[in-house]
C-alpha cells in the first residue's frame, strides 16, 4: 500500500543499497498489557493468548487479553476523560495537535523498532513495514495534527431576524476495531481524525497483530496525552470486538476487515444505541488495461497490486481485464515479472515477499488456487506453497480467467493475479461493475478521454490513473455497494468523528 506514493516495493528511491534501514534485535517484548486509563492492567479474566512469527511459527509472547469486563473498563476511562471538564475537553485545539505532532515524532525516534515489531508480527517484508507502514503512520498522524485548529463551522444566512451558526463538536467515545493486515496504519488511520476532533477511543488492534499497537499506548502516555484519551484493549473479535460493537457507551465504532464482520458489526451497533459506523470492507477490484497503454507500466504496477503484502489487502489487484490485442504480450510480461519477486525471510532487506499470516488464511488461499485450476483457468506461473509447514505461498498467476469462476467472484486475500480477456470500452466497463464489491479500481491507457469517461463509469470509491495503491493522508478512501460505508483519510474523515450543531440565535430588530 503505496501511502503518500511511496514505491511499493518498499525502497526509497534514491537510496544506496549500504544506507538501507535495517531491523533492530528485539530481546524482549515490553508492552504485551491492556492499556487503560494511561495505566498497564492485567485482564480481568487472568487470561492471555499467544502471537506468533508466521514466517517461523515460534511464538513472539504472550498477551494479555481483554474482554467485555475490560471493554467496560475502557469506555468508563474514555467516557471520564471526554467529560466537558476534563484536561482533553478543556485544551485548546492547537494544543491537541502539538500532542499529535509529538506522538509523530516519537514514532520517528522509535521508527526501527515500530517496523521490526510489525514484521516480526505480520511477516510483511521489512522494508516495507519501514517505507510505507511507518512512512505513512507518521504521515496520517501530522497531517490530522495540522487539521485539529481548523475544524470549524459557518454563519449561515437564514429568513427574517435570525442568525445561525453551526459548530463542529466531538462525538464522543468512538471504538476502533483493526485489521491484521496493516495494524499500524489502521490504528493510525481512525485514531488521528479521532483525536484530532477532540474525541477519545478504545481500540481493539487484530489478536493476530497486537504488538505495534501497544507500543504505540506506551508512546502516548508519554507524550503526555491525558487518562483515558486512548485505550487499547487487545482480544478476539467476538469477545472485545463484539462488547465494543454492541456498547451503549460507545458513540461511534470504526471497522476495517471483512464484510461479513462488517455486516455484524452494523447489526450490534443499530440493536444497541445506533451509533455510527465507518466500514472499510472487502474488495474485488478490477484493472482495465487499454491498448494504448505502457504496457510495461501496467504489468507493473498491476502486479504490485496483486502482490504487495502477499496479496493480503482490500485494495488487491485481483481481477486484472486486458484488451485481446495485447492480451498475449501482456501475460508474457507478467510472468517474466513474477519471476523477479523474492521469497523470503521477511527480516531481509532484500526479501519482497513474505509469509500469509496464519493457517487458516493459508489453506483458504490454496483452496481457491485449487479452485482456479479445476474450474479451467491457465496456471501460468506460481500456485504451489513453499514447505510442507510453511505459510509461504508462491506469487500466482492465471490466465484465461472467466467471470463465473470462483476465483474472479471471492476476495482471494492472497498473492493470486487473475488476468481476463475483453474486446470494448463498455464490456469492460460493465464486467467491472458487476460484482457486489466497488472498493477501488484503475485504468491504464494514454488517453486522458478514456481514462476520464471510464473512471466516472466505474463503481468505485476510488479510481487509480496509470498507477496503483497511490494513498495518501489527504486523499479520502472508502468503498461503494459492500465494500463500505463513510470515508477515512482527508478531510471527508474529520466529518465521521464530528456532529454538527446549529445554534439558532433571535436578533432584536432595533438598531
Amino acid at each position: 500500500m503505496a501511502q503518500n506514493g511511496t514505491p511499493e516495493n518498499g525502497v526509497a528511491e534514491g537510496i544506496p543499497a549500504l544506507s538501507l534501514p535495517q531491523p533492530v534485535t528485539v530481546q524482549e517484548i515490553r508492552h504485551v498489557k491492556i492499556f487503560i486509563n494511561n495505566e498497564w492492567l492485567s485482564s480481568s479474566s487472568g487470561k492471555t493468548f499467544p502471537t506468533f512469527n508466521p514466517a517461523t511459527g515460534v511464538k513472539i509472547c504472550d498477551v494479555e487479553e481483554a474482554d467485555k469486563t475490560d471493554v467496560d473498563k475502557a469506555v468508563e476511562a474514555a467516557k471520564a476523560a471526554k467529560h466537558r471538564s476534563s484536561p482533553w475537553r478543556r485544551m485548546d485545539a492547537s494544543s491537541r495537535g502539538r500532542l499529535l505532532h509529538k506522538l509523530a515524532d516519537l514514532m520517528e525516534r522509535d521508527r526501527l523498532l515500530l517496523a521490526t515489531l510489525e514484521t516480526l508480527d505480520t511477516g510483511k517484508p521489512f522494508l516495507q513495514s519501514f517505507f510505507i507502514d511507518l512512512e505513512g503512520s507518521i504521515k496520517t498522524l501530522r497531517y490530522f495534527a495540522g487539521w485539529a485548529d481548523k475544524i470549524h463551522g459557518k454563519s449561515l444566512p437564514v429568513d427574517e431576524s435570525f442568525l445561525c451558526l453551526t459548530k463542529h463538536e466531538p462525538v464522543g467515545v468512538c471504538g476502533a476495531i483493526i485489521p491484521w493486515n496493516f495494524p499500524l496504519l489502521m490504528f493510525m488511520w481512525k485514531m488521528a481524525p479521532a483525536l484530532s476532533c477532540g474525541n477519545t477511543v478504545v481500540i481493539k488492534p487484530a489478536e493476530q497483530t497486537p504488538l505495534t499497537a501497544l507500543h504505540v499506548g506506551s508512546l502516548i502516555k508519554e507524550v503526555g496525552f491525558p487518562p483515558g484519551v486512548v485505550n487499547i484493549v487487545p482480544g478476539f473479535g467476538p469477545t472485545a470486538g463484539a462488547a465494543i460493537a454492541s456498547h451503549m457507551d460507545i458513540d461511534k465504532v470504526a471497522f476495517t476487515g471483512s464484510t461479513e464482520v462488517g455486516q455484524l458489526i452494523k447489526e450490534a451497533s443499530a440493536k444497541s444505541n445506533l451509533k455510527r459506523v465507518t466500514l472499510e470492507l472487502g474488495g474485488k477490484n478490477p484493472c482495465l488495461v487499454f491498448a494504448d497503454c505502457d504496457l510495461q507500466l501496467a504489468v507493473e504496477e498491476t502486479q504490485k497490486g496483486a502482490f504487495y503484502n502477499q496479496g493480503q489487502c482490500c485494495t488487491a489487484a485481483s481481477r486484472v481485464f486486458v484488451q485481446e490485442s495485447i492480451y498475449e504480450e501482456f501475460v508474457r510480461r507478467s510472468i517474466e515479472n513474477g519471476k523477479n519477486i523474492v521469497i523470503g525471510d521477511p527480516l531481509d532487506p532484500q526479501t519482497s515477499h513474505g509469509p500469509q499470516i496464519d493457517r487458516k488464511q493459508f489453506d483458504k488461499i490454496m483452496d481457491l488456487i485449487k479452485s482456479g485450476k479445476e474450474e479451467g483457468a491457465r496456471l501460468e506461473y506460481g500456485g504451489a506453497s513453499l514447505g510442507e509447514k510453511s505459510l509461504f505461498i508462491q506469487p500466482t498467476i492465471f490466465s484465461e480467467v472467466k467471470d463465473h469462476m470462483r476465483i474472479a467472484k471471492e476476495e482471494i486475500f492472497g498473492p493470486v493475479l487473475c488476468i481476463f480477456r475483453f474486446k470494448s470500452q463498455q464490456e469492460a466497463i460493465e464486467r467491472a461493475n458487476s460484482s457486489q464489491y466497488g472498493l477501488v479500481s484503475a485504468v491504464f491507457t494514454a488517453s486522458m478521454d478514456r481514462a476520464l469517461s471510464v473512471s466516472a463509469a466505474l463503481e468505485t470509491g476510488t479510481v487509480w490513473i496509470n498507477c496503483y495503491n497511490a494513498l495518501h493522508a489527504q486523499t479520502p478512501f472508502g468503498g461503494y455497494k459492500m465494500s463500505g460505508n463513510g470515508r477515512e483519510l482527508g478531510e471527508y474523515a474529520l466529518a465521521e468523528y464530528s456532529e454538527v450543531k446549529a445554534v439558532t440565535i433571535k436578533l432584536s430588530e432595533t438598531l
